[in-house]
This record gives structure tokens, C-alpha cells and sequence, in this order.
């Protein structure tokens, strides 16, 4: 079992950044693709970003491209969503997820039901 605990959210004004941390305890994840989903309020859940468990292969959904960045830190079983530029639009719960295992160490997933383990989701409110 991995239990996931996001932090750093927050309410920011547009243009401005915020940095997300999810903080793993139980098994290791240093095998486990990890990602970043989030939801806003009447809407679908939605793929923010995604990382390969060797930190080597990153992926993100349009919307975010060249804002947002995910990292990753094996030996502290931590993985970050560095947020810039941010929009009224990324308003929403940010969720951080887990895979298992990763079919390879360069695989990254993007769709929800790839990950395994969910945090409980942490508040992102941009103002504009």
C-alpha cells in the first residue's frame, strides 16, 4: 500500500506560482509512475501531468505546457508540481496518484485508471 499526502496549495492571484509537494509512505514508489490530476468544481476530472519512474520522461496536457513543471525525488519518496504563470482557469482540487509498477522506466500514464494510489486532494484558487 502507498498512502499519498499532497500539500502546498493555496489561493494565489493570476500570474503568480505555487508548488505542490506529494509526500509517499508505505511501499516505495521508486518504481511507480506518479501524476498529477486535478478537478474542478462541475467538471471532469482532468490529467495535469505525469512522470516516468526513473524522472527521465514527463508529460503534460496542453493547457499547462510550459507552466507547469513535475519533478521527482526517489530517496525522499516526493513528487513536486512547480505551478507559474498560474490562470483563474487552473482553479481546482489537485490530486497526486501512484502506479504500481511501470511497465518500463521511461513509461508515463495519463489516464486515470493506470494509477492505483490517490491522495486526498488539495486546493488550488487563483484569483484574478
Amino acid at each position: 500500500q502507498v498512502q499519498l499526502v499532497e500539500s502546498g496549495g493555496g489561493l494565489v492571484q493570476a500570474g503568480g506560482s505555487l508548488r505542490l509537494s506529494c509526500a509517499a509512505s508505505g511501499r516505495s514508489i521508486s518504481t511507480s509512475p506518479m501524476g498529477w490530476f486535478r478537478q474542478a468544481p462541475g467538471k471532469e476530472r482532468e490529467f495535469v501531468a505525469g512522470i516516468s519512474w526513473s524522472g527521465s520522461n514527463t508529460y503534460y496536457t496542453d493547457s499547462v505546457k510550459d507552466r507547469f513543471t513535475i519533478s521527482r525525488d526517489n530517496a525522499k519518496k516526493t513528487v513536486y508540481l512547480q505551478m507559474n504563470g498560474l490562470k483563474p482557469e487552473d482553479t481546482a482540487v489537485y490530486d497526486c496518484a501512484a502506479a504500481r509498477e511501470g511497465y518500463s522506466r521511461d513509461a508515463v500514464y495519463y489516464r486515470y485508471w493506470e494509477y492505483d494510489y490517490w491522495g486526498q486532494g488539495t486546493q488550488v484558487t487563483v484569483s484574478s
